[in-house]
């Protein structure tokens, strides 16, 4: 039977409560398959913003405003009750799941989004949360810098994992980081997709030794409320996928051995065994016999922002 599934579905776009509801019902779907860890795409909770990048600067800022808004609304407080559903659905299904989400900060500012990653383990706790460190091109008219609290490896039934959002995985020192804590199985959700992004999957399987799961966006027209703002301009009618997808499962080496699943929406299944990633690196292990320590340090501030102090 597969041990990990990669759902391949849009969520109810900007409906954070009834995305959180589907992604529930996904996960019961895939555990009924025998899947132990369940990887959902970037962004998932209530979706990725795919108009920011047909915006026009400067000249859709009203647009931009009001999307952001209804952004806003439905972004996760991991701090609230927000994904208690999530996690209780994770322990009465005794199921490893991540999930990435648009968040909202309940810190100092209360208003910043974050593209986040979230795990959580069959306990229904949250294991580790991760924020993208560097937000891509029009993304970061969208979401703010995360820090290195989430760079973690984190033991589960399936295998020691950890994960990478989107263009992250081009950040050599952020791949080392988690190859350096022994990660066997690298979590990638992503808005990219196509050939070359799937090529670059593959090179760090070949690189770290460990498996990669490249879970994908899809979107189709369709998915997008018919209310949608200035939806007609920015998405005709003639369109019907705004992005492929592409999920993919790729073993220690390279090798593609589940997907790409192309223009279609679903589960993607596999089994996969975690020791292949330890055995695999006779040949090549860049974190340990084939590191030089003796000449590369590497030093990764993990320690959370605190960006404003109040002193009594």
């Amino acid at each position: 039977m597969p041990n990990v599934a990669v759902i391949q579905e849009a969520p109810v776009y900007l409906d954070k409560v009834n995305t959180i509801i589907k992604a529930c019902e996904l996960v019961k779907i895939a555990a009924s398959e025998g899947a132990e860890l369940i990887v959902f795409s970037e962004a998932f909770i209530p979706g990725y913003p795919a108009w920011i990048w047909r915006l026009r600067p400067g000249g859709d800022w009203g647009l931009c405003e009001e999307t952001h808004a209804l952004l806003l609304k439905n972004a996760v407080n991991i701090d609230s009750n927000d994904l208690q559903p999530l996690m209780e659905c994770a322990k009465q299904n005794q199921v490893t799941i991540v999930c990435g989400m648009n968040e909202r900060d309940n810190g100092t500012s209360r208003s910043t989004l974050f593209n986040s990653l979230v795990t959580i383990g069959t306990e229904g706790k949250i294991i580790n949360h991760h924020r993208k460190l560097m937000p891509t091109n029009p993304e970061r008219m969208t979401w703010g810098f995360g820090d290195a609290t989430g760079l973690k490896v984190v033991d589960t039934p399936v295998g020691r994992i950890g994960g990478l959002i989107c263009w992250e995985s081009y950040m050599p020192l952020a791949r080392y980081t988690l190859y350096s804590q022994g990660i066997e199985i690298y979590i990638a959700p992503t808005y990219d997709s196509g050939d070359d992004w799937i090529s670059s999957m593959q090179h760090i399987a070949r690189e770290g030794r460990c498996w990669v799961i490249n879970s994908g966006c899809a979107i189709q027209r369709a998915d997008l409320p018919d209310d949608f703002p200035e939806k007609e301009r920015l998405y005709s009618e003639d369109e019907d996928w705004v992005n492929p997808g592409d999920s993919t499962v790729i073993a220690p080496g390279g090798e593609i051995v589940a997907g790409p699943m192309r223009q279609e929406k679903g589960i993607l299944y596999c089994d996969i065994d975690s020791e292949k990633s330890a055995t695999s690196k006779r040949a090549l292990d860049v974190a340990g016999h084939y590191s030089r320590p003796d000449i590369f340090t590497l030093k990764v501030n993990n320690k959370a922002q605190k960006s404003i102090k109040f002193e009594d």
